[in-house]
């Protein structure tokens, strides 16, 4: 499999794909797997799109989201600006990694339906689910999932988008 793969013009199949758990099965999604990440790929791009034409400042991640005490990312990067990326902590998940990892039985992530997206605090997730709530209401599209979730100091959102059968199905998982 070609990690430098396009699923959408920001987005790669080894981005969808990477795991920190070692398996047999390389985490390698299926033909359908990658349609269904395509899929995601469409919503994903949409709230980059939006995300950064809101609360963009041409710095990544902007400064009221960095952690404190963290360099501005123009430092970082030599000075160079550019737009704010959705990072993605997990995408496909084959059983073994979704077994490893704790995953629930039946997961979006095992189609490749579902990802999950890093965010920087509570203010955040928020911000993405709203966009992503506007996308779908603008849209007259469906997805399957939003779910925000925080673990200690993690913040994501869980979202999803099935070919069919679409729940939208909203929730929150903060532990």
């Amino acid at each position: 499999m070609n990690k430098d793969m396009r699923l959408s013009p920001h987005f790669t199949i080894g981005e969808l794909t990477k795991t920190s758990y070692h398996t047999l099965d390389g985490n390698i999604p299926s033909h359908e797997a990658i349609e269904n990440l395509k899929r995601v790929c469409g919503w994903l791009e949409i709230l980059r799109e939006r995300y950064n034409m809101r609360y963009g400042d041409g710095f990544s991640p902007p400064e009221f989201l960095r952690p404190f005490g963290s360099k501005p990312a123009e430092l970082e990067r030599g000075g160079v600006r550019g737009e704010i990326p959705i990072v993605i902590s997990s995408g496909y998940r084959s059983e073994e990694v979704n077994m490893k990892c704790g995953g629930a039985k039946g997961s979006n992530h095992l189609t490749g339906c579902a990802v999950d997206i890093r965010c920087y605090g509570p203010e955040q997730m928020i911000r993405y689910a709203c966009l992503l709530l506007d996308i779908a209401d603008e849209t007259k599209r469906v997805f399957d999932e939003l779910i925000l979730e925080q673990r200690g100091t993690t913040y994501w959102v869980h979202f999803a988008v099935r070919p069919k059968n679409n729940r939208r199905k909203i929730l929150f998982d903060c532990r």
